[in-house]
């Protein structure tokens, strides 16, 4: 990185002026957290993971001495080993003796892990990441649809169609729609009956969240109404039991949020 460089053993130290922190930066700062926050180890892996992921540590540097990162953080070596345990489980770096602890690249990252996705959203929602999940929604979700088709009873349409409700009511905040939006479509993942995809709908919830947060339609009524209309027909036909319509009016949506979403990384 330009502004700072890698000094033995794995420490940075920075070569430029300072600047204002980034969104990101002030939220892996240890500065901001209580002390109750500093005890945690997964507080701990939270911050070296999103360094990690963001570039701080290379793939294939060392991270610093646990002297270093004991001082930082002012907790004790066992906090500390609990949370480098987190970060080797979830690929992000590998320890061997006389060698240290090193970071592995990305190919080795478990984005399947809810906390691993999480650390890369918060990084910030690129076209890439928007694309990479959208492929995988458009692979899984319009079948969740068409299966649910097929065991929906009376309770599950009911639940569906008070997140309809929910959607349709929040025309005021971006946040609100969103989380009723990702509601729906954990629900439809639950009634879809199969256990591997609504375990994967609550994998991907955190970048769901965001994702439904840059494409919720609130700013424009005329257009919230159109995308709520879109989810109702996806109840309807599974309601009406027809698979392939859930499956393609959920195919539908899933395409409308990636324009929402392309449209709001542009401006």
């Amino acid at each position: 990185m330009a502004d700072r460089e890698i000094r033995e053993p794995g420490t940075i130290r920075s070569t430029a002026r300072r600047r204002p922190a980034t969104p990101m930066e002030a939220e892996i700062s240890f500065h901001k957290f209580n002390r109750k926050a500093r005890s945690n180890h997964d507080q701990v892996a939270r911050a070296l993971g999103i360094e990690i992921m963001s570039g701080v540590y290379p793939p294939g540097t060392r991270l610093p001495h646990e002297a270093d990162v004991l001082e930082r953080f002012g907790i004790s070596r066992t906090v500390l080993r609990e949370a480098l345990k987190t970060l080797t489980a979830k690929g992000l770096i590998a320890s061997k003796s006389r060698v240290g602890t090193k970071v592995l690249d990305e190919t080795h990252w478990n984005l399947f892990d809810a906390d691993v996705l999480s650390w890369k959203v918060a990084q910030g929602f690129d076209e890439k990441l928007s694309n990479d999940l959208a492929e995988i929604r458009r692979a899984i979700e319009p079948r969740a649809a068409a299966l649910a088709a097929g065991h929906a009873d009376r309770e599950i349409i009911a639940q569906l169609r008070r997140c309809i409700a929910d959607m349709r009511a929040a025309t005021d905040s971006r946040r609100h729609f969103a989380e009723a939006d990702l509601e729906f479509h954990r629900a439809i993942g639950a009634a879809s009956g199969n256990m591997l995809m609504r375990a994967l709908s609550a994998v991907i919830e955190t970048a769901l969240v965001e994702s439904f947060t840059l494409s919720s339609p609130v700013r424009d009524l005329a257009q919230h109404e159109t995308v709520v209309r879109k989810h109702e027909r996806i109840v309807d036909a599974i309601e009406a039991r027809d698979p392939q319509a859930a499956a393609a009016a959920m195919d539908a949506v899933i395409v409308r949020g990636i324009r929402g979403v392309d449209g709001a990384l542009v401006t």
